[in-house]
C-alpha cells in the first residue's frame, strides 16, 4: 500500500514539475502564445499598415491595426520577422506597456538612448527610465512628479531609480489634468 503511494506521489511531482518547465521555456514566446485578450499598449507603423504590440514586447500581427494617434509609436518603420521584440526595443515596449492608459495618447515617443529608455511626452519633457526593470515604480514616480503643483517648468525627469525621482532642465510646461476636462498633455 505505501509503495503505491509512493509512486503515485512520484507521477504527481513529475507531471507537475513538467508543467512548470514548459510554462517557464514557452510561454508569451509567441504570438500563437499570447492571450486572445491582449491588448495593444504601442504601436509600430502607421495608418493600414500599424501593428500592435503587447505590454510584453509581442507583435500583435494578428488583430486590427490600432487606431492612429491612440498609442505610443515604437522607432521602427515596420515589425520585425520575429514575433516578440528584442534588445532595446523590447526594452522600450516594456515601459511603454507599463504606462498609465490615461497618458498613453500623451506619450510622443521614445527612443533608447545613452542611459537607456527615454520617453518624450507631447510636452516636449523627456522621461528617463534607463532599462525596464521596475517600469510601473517608475511610472507611479513620474505621475507624482508630473501632478506636484509646485513643480511647473521641467525638461526632464530622471526615473532610474524610481524612489528617488529627479527634475532637471526647463522649457517645458506640464501636462495638466483639470477635474472634468479629462487630461490636457501640452505640446
Amino acid at each position: 500500500m505505501r509503495r503505491r503511494w509512493v509512486v503515485g506521489a512520484a507521477i504527481a511531482a513529475v507531471a507537475i514539475a513538467a508543467g512548470a518547465i514548459y510554462q517557464l521555456a514557452f510561454s508569451g514566446s509567441t504570438v500563437e502564445d499570447h492571450p486572445r485578450g491582449a491588448r495593444a499598449t504601442s504601436v509600430i507603423g502607421s495608418g493600414k499598415d500599424a501593428v500592435g504590440v503587447s505590454a510584453t514586447g509581442v507583435i500583435l500581427a494578428k488583430q486590427p491595426a490600432p487606431p492612429d494617434g491612440g498609442l505610443p509609436r515604437l522607432p521602427l518603420g515596420r515589425p520585425p520577422k520575429q514575433r516578440r521584440l528584442a534588445g532595446p526595443m523590447l526594452q522600450q515596449a516594456l515601459v511603454l506597456g507599463a504606462a498609465p492608459a490615461v497618458l498613453r495618447s500623451c506619450i510622443a515617443g521614445s527612443h533608447f538612448g545613452e542611459s537607456g529608455v527615454d520617453v518624450k511626452l507631447a510636452s516636449g519633457i523627456e522621461l528617463l527610465f534607463g532599462d525596464a526593470s521596475r517600469a510601473a515604480q517608475k511610472w507611479s514616480s513620474a505621475v507624482a512628479i508630473l501632478a506636484d503643483p509646485t513643480i511647473t517648468d521641467i525638461g526632464y525627469v530622471d526615473l532610474h531609480s524610481p524612489s528617488r525621482a529627479s527634475t532637471g532642465g526647463s522649457g517645458h510646461t506640464l501636462p495638466t489634468a483639470e477635474p472634468g476636462a479629462g487630461t490636457t498633455c501640452g505640446g
